[in-house]
């Protein structure tokens, strides 16, 4: 038997040859692709420290650098006021927050997962604000945030959307 002939004869029917060519196509093109690295751990740890910088920002009342941590259009969600939109009207509520002569405060992470996708995530935790009244009584408020984060197109992350709120019982001064 000429195995060449029967070789030849096989490429030569269109089927034969079809299913060749897309099954050689089809080793190229994932021998083309890349693995997917998993980064979430890397992303975690660098949104702890992240966390971590802009808590110290706030205890620091830096105005400029607490507001750089969020992208331009990201929404801060604080209590008894209404939703912002946008960094001026975030910058407003931060200004009137640490310029008070008698601020302190930030929050610690206790919760940071990443999405499988790499590209959002979320951090959640506990912060501690105080400050005095308009007769100089201190207050302190203790709550939890919760921030949403979202992976920018040169790999930093911005906070995207930004909700915390006190765990005082409602209509009770802070202390």
């Amino acid at each position: 038997m000429n195995h060449g002939h029967v070789a030849q004869k096989m490429f030569t029917s269109p089927r034969v040859f079809t299913l060749f060519f897309f099954l050689f196509l089809l080793s190229f093109s994932t021998g083309c692709q890349t693995q997917a690295t998993d980064t979430r751990a890397a992303d975690e740890a660098a949104l702890r420290k992240l966390d971590d910088e802009w808590s110290k920002a706030v205890g620091s009342r830096d105005v400029e650098k607490t507001i750089s941590y969020y992208s331009d259009d990201a929404v801060v969600m604080p209590p008894n006021i209404p939703t912002l939109t946008g960094k001026e009207p975030i910058r407003t509520l931060w200004k009137s927050m640490l310029e008070s002569p008698s601020f302190t405060g930030g929050w610690t992470a206790t919760k940071v997962e990443v999405a499988h996708s790499g590209d959002l995530a979320y951090v959640s935790g506990n912060y501690e604000f105080k400050e005095q009244d308009d007769k100089g009584n201190p207050m302190t408020d203790k709550g939890k945030y919760l921030e949403v984060w979202k992976k920018q197109a040169d790999g930093s992350w911005k906070c995207v959307a930004d909700m915390f709120n006190s765990d005082l019982p409602a209509g009770a001064p802070a202390r």
